[in-house]
């Protein structure tokens, strides 16, 4: 699967205070961050968010500056972490803190030939172990040189964190700017029934007849922390539009649980100019692979319109009539109406979302379309606490790139040196092959909870310390320890029926070998 960041915002100098409302705002506490990624200092931005120093990254990363500074207003836009294959491998992580819930997580990415290469880099980056985005080379002008945010609402299903995952295509060193994180109301987006098992990835946000708002670049609030961006750029040109707002009138029913869309969004609209025939016309970028949520947003602000029927029009969604609307009718007037639909099969890469005058002009506030992305299987968690303990008793350098989920998402290499397959509901790990990988550590009884391993070859390191009881599995078929510096007995947990290999030799091992793992020779298999 290839998903495009699609949601691009260029950079946007604005002015104005902080919004009281904004997530971000909480801190740690809340499970709000705002990672400035490179930056050596934290720093309160201009519209009061909290940015911390670059941190919770894995190893093998390193800060950096983009060309030009002075294009960016923002510090958090102007460094950046990159993570050169060659000393991070092929995976590296963020390891944000954070509980099982839902979250708004928002990355800004650029590159601005901050290593003067002058060839933007191609990487994939995942969350909840599920591939969300990626970046082909070469990127459009406009978000190579500006910067692009890209956000999307993930599940974090694992404690005592939750991985935002960059992976290397070819010998590309992924590059990462910031990172925002904040958790939303679990209900949000139809979070009932779609909460547990997608990432809601967006393809486009807009507020029609309106410029660029939200918190961390102008000073209107949105207490779930979106950036609505300009419609101008999704409209059908060859269709005519007018602007109109609501003049300074109230707007009820914004800013509600679970989704607080915000006030500043059903304030202006756009409707048809010219003949009152004439339609209202989205065009979409999507990938036609997935399904997608498109949520319309309306408010009747036309006080001109003061009764049921004044106003309709049909909602026309891929060429299909899927719905017709009558603001009025639903909700009065001056007062925000939410509308969704989830859109599939679709055979184009653009969306076209249309609205058809019945009686009236048709009246449009604003729009958003998330894709649907399935959560993909991940590696039982057990295995993944047994695989990260291993990570640290190996002493696994940060070019062999254990970062994350070891055998998701599915598109990516395993670990290097681990193979895994699909169990029942999960995945898991059935291979772990680091021989002659200068490894200094020891076998943490982790180990044990790999109940799926089938072989096992940690020969040819410097590997110390006695072996673990732990090394019992009864899946194990293959284990060769040989060539190491393991110390003290072997442990009577050591072979089982399925065992026909096990290479202890050229250690310092001493004692009787267990009758367990004598009887492996008795019947025909190999042991030194």
């Amino acid at each position: 699967m290839r998903l495009l960041p699609l949601f691009l915002l260029l950079l946007a100098a604005a002015a104005g205070g902080s919004a009281s409302d904004d997530p971000f705002l909480s801190g740690a506490a809340n499970h709000s961050y705002n990672i400035d990624c490179g930056g050596a200092a934290d720093f309160t931005s201009t519209f009061g968010r909290r940015w911390l120093a670059d941190q919770f990254f894995s190893p093998g990363g390193a800060a950096g500056m983009v060309a030009e500074p002075h294009r960016f207003p923002q510090p958090q836009e102007r460094t950046l972490r990159f993570f050169p294959p060659s000393s991070a491998g092929k995976s590296s992580c963020y390891s944000l803190p954070l509980p099982p819930g839902r979250y708004y997580l928002r990355i800004f990415s650029v590159y601005d030939n901050y290593d003067s290469k002058a060839r933007t880099p191609s990487f994939d980056v995942s969350a909840a172990a599920t591939l969300v985005l990626s970046f082909r080379s070469p990127w459009p002008e406009p978000a190579a040189r500006y910067g692009a945010y890209s956000d999307l609402i993930f599940p974090s299903a694992t404690e005592p964190a939750s991985d935002v995952c960059f992976y290397s295509l070819s010998t590309d060193a992924p590059v990462v700017a910031s990172i925002e994180v904040a958790p939303v109301h679990p209900l949000a987006y139809d979070g009932a029934t779609t909460g547990a098992d997608l990432v809601l990835v967006n393809y486009g946000r807009v507020t029609c007849g309106n410029s660029l708002f939200g918190p961390g670049f102008t000073k209107d609030p949105d207490a779930f922390a979106r950036v609505w961006q300009a419609d101008v750029d999704f409209r059908n040109n060859d269709l005519k539009y007018d602007a109109i707002t609501a003049g300074g009138r109230k707007i009820f029913g914004s800013n509600q649980p679970p989704n607080y869309f915000p006030t500043k969004l059903y304030e202006s609209a756009v409707t048809t100019g010219g003949d009152a025939s004439n339609e209202i016309e989205y065009l979409m970028p999507v990938d036609a692979r997935l399904s997608y949520m498109v949520w319309l947003h309306f408010a009747e602000i036309d006080a001109g319109i003061g009764a049921a029927g004044q106003r309709v029009f049909d909602v026309m969604l891929a060429g299909e009539n899927v719905t017709r609307i009558d603001i009025f009718k639903q909700v009065g007037g001056f007062t925000a109406f939410k509308w969704t639909y989830v859109v599939e099969n679709l055979t184009s890469s653009t969306l076209s979302v249309k609205l058809v005058p019945v009686v009236g002009r048709p009246i449009l506030c604003g729009l958003e379309n998330y894709a649907m992305v399935p959560l993909e299987m991940r590696t039982v968690p057990s295995q993944v606490a047994a695989m990260k303990a291993l990570k640290e008793s190996l002493k696994i350098p940060a070019r062999m790139g254990w970062n994350g989920d070891p055998c998701a998402p599915r598109a990516w290499d395993a670990w290097e040196g681990v193979t895994c397959h699909r169990g029942d509901k999960e995945l898991v790990i059935t291979q772990l092959d680091l021989a002659s990988q200068g490894l200094k550590g020891f076998i943490t009884d982790e180990i044990s909870h790999l109940k799926d391993l089938v072989s096992l070859n940690l020969s040819y390191n410097s590997l110390t310390g006695s072996l673990p009881p732990g090394l019992g599995q009864p899946s194990l078929v293959s284990l060769d320890l040989s060539s190491n510096e393991f110390t003290g007995s072997i442990p009577g947990t050591i072979g089982s029926s399925k065992l026909q290999t096990a290479l202890l030799n050229n250690n310092q091992l001493d004692g009787q070998v267990p009758e367990r793992l004598y009887s492996i020779g008795v019947h025909g298999g190999v042991i030194e």
